[in-house]
């Protein structure tokens, strides 16, 4: 097996980049297939094992592909491949509830214990939960704080009320409402309040709200079914100097609402290309999704979480969208505010980051994602510049454990 662990570690010690991006742009069209391909390749070029994307203008449609799928067989990676999507599940999540709110059926500013009376806590509400101000602690933190944990986590079932539980039982991040605060025992509330009002399970109640009639036939709820059903990279960790594991057979109850979904570049797409243009919500309800608290309060400019959504600011504008990290498989989805430009990669090895290093893979991405966009100057998108760098946040792959070993 080759070793990118040991590229990566290279490449992170000979630059020093950072996920800043320098760039300019203007509105255009969505870069081309040569450049889009020439992106994936740099990205895997700095150490990812494989990455595939798509990226639409209009009715232009481009996907492409780079680097490999599995290691042991040199499989490449190709872009129709099915892949877990992590925390993009929460946009879905919202949406079913937001139609609820839609219908009467729901009050974002109630309290969760209205619906949920033994899952309560004093102060936060629904909308708290949907972007993420609640303050209530990540249960991730706690079930997967050791490279054991992991490995047991891979065959164990979680019930949604003990993962709440768990994250209940932690110390609380802030006060309710007080600020931004990333965690995913939010989205196993929402999705218990979601099943107390519909009295039907929270992944039926989404397929039919949301997945089946926008036509997302790639996209599903795996449940306890570990094993990912079509074509699929495998999901690399790197587990030790000169070992990266597989883990893309994964029991995911522990995401559930979170992030259990399996996708596709397209679907994902499709997705959002359908929530921006209003074919989800209603306007009263989509202007609840995109009301933001700043991720970094002193720095509001930069972007916030909406309800399941969340707003960059990138040198061609606004995009909206969200991230998602589970073990071995990322993604990243984002689109300007009309839905016509649409860019939405997927990665095969995550937790690759050693602490304090720089990351040469994320600055490669990012560069990818703005002349995707943004479109490119006639010098190419290494020389794109502007007065004002560009901070990309990535909440959900951000609050991912930090372990990158079991030898640590």
């Amino acid at each position: 097996m080759r070793n990118p662990y040991r590229k990566i570690f290279a490449a992170a010690c000979a630059a020093t980049l950072s996920v800043v991006l320098v760039a300019t742009g203007s509105p255009a069209v969505a870069a081309p297939a040569d450049d889009l391909q020439a992106g994936l390749d740099r990205i895997t070029a700095a150490g990812m094992v494989g990455t595939f994307a798509e990226v639409r203008d209009g009715n232009g449609r481009w996907s492409r592909a780079s680097g490999v799928a599995d290691l042991d067989t040199n499989r490449k990676i190709r872009p129709t491949y099915q892949h877990r999507v992590g925390s993009i599940t929460k946009t879905f999540t919202a949406v079913a509830l937001l139609q609820l709110v839609g219908e009467g059926r729901l009050d974002l500013d109630a309290p969760v214990g209205r619906y949920l009376p033994d899952l309560g806590r004093e102060g936060v509400t629904v909308r708290m939960l949907l972007n993420h101000t609640s303050g209530i602690g990540n249960y991730t933190n706690a079930i997967f704080a050791t490279p054991e944990q992991l490995l047991a986590g891979q065959t164990r079932t979680f019930q949604p009320r003990e993962l709440a539980r768990i994250g209940l039982d932690m110390s609380p991040t802030n006060a309710p409402g007080e600020r931004h605060v990333y965690s995913n025992t939010n989205y196993i509330l929402a999705g218990l309040i979601l099943e107390k009002v519909t009295r039907l399970p929270a992944a039926l109640e989404i397929s039919r709200r949301v997945i089946w009639p926008t036509g997302l036939w790639q996209t599903y709820f795996p449940g306890r079914t570990p094993r990912i059903l079509l074509p699929h990279a495998k999901a690399y960790v790197p587990w030790s100097e000169t070992e990266l594991r597989d883990f893309s057979t994964f029991n995911m109850s522990w995401a559930w609402m979170a992030g259990e979904l399996v996708s596709t570049t397209a679907d994902v797409n499709r997705f959002y290309r359908a929530l921006l243009t209003g074919k989800l919500l209603r306007p009263a309800e989509l202007a609840e999704m995109q009301k933001t608290v700043p991720f970094v309060p002193e720095y509001p400019e930069a972007g916030g979480y909406g309800l399941g959504l969340y707003n960059n600011v990138l040198p061609c504008g606004t995009v909206w969208g969200h991230d998602g990290q589970v073990f071995g498989h990322n993604a990243i989805s984002l689109h300007s505010p009309d839905g016509m430009r649409q860019f939405t990669l997927m990665q095969n090895m995550t937790h690759y980051q050693l602490p304090g290093q720089p990351d040469p893979i994320t600055q490669a991405l990012v560069n990818t994602l703005v002349t995707a966009l943004c479109g490119t100057n006639s010098a190419g998108p290494s020389t794109l510049r502007s007065e004002q760098p560009v901070q990309l946040f990535t909440p959900a792959i951000d609050a991912a454990p930090r372990f990158t070993s079991a030898t640590d």
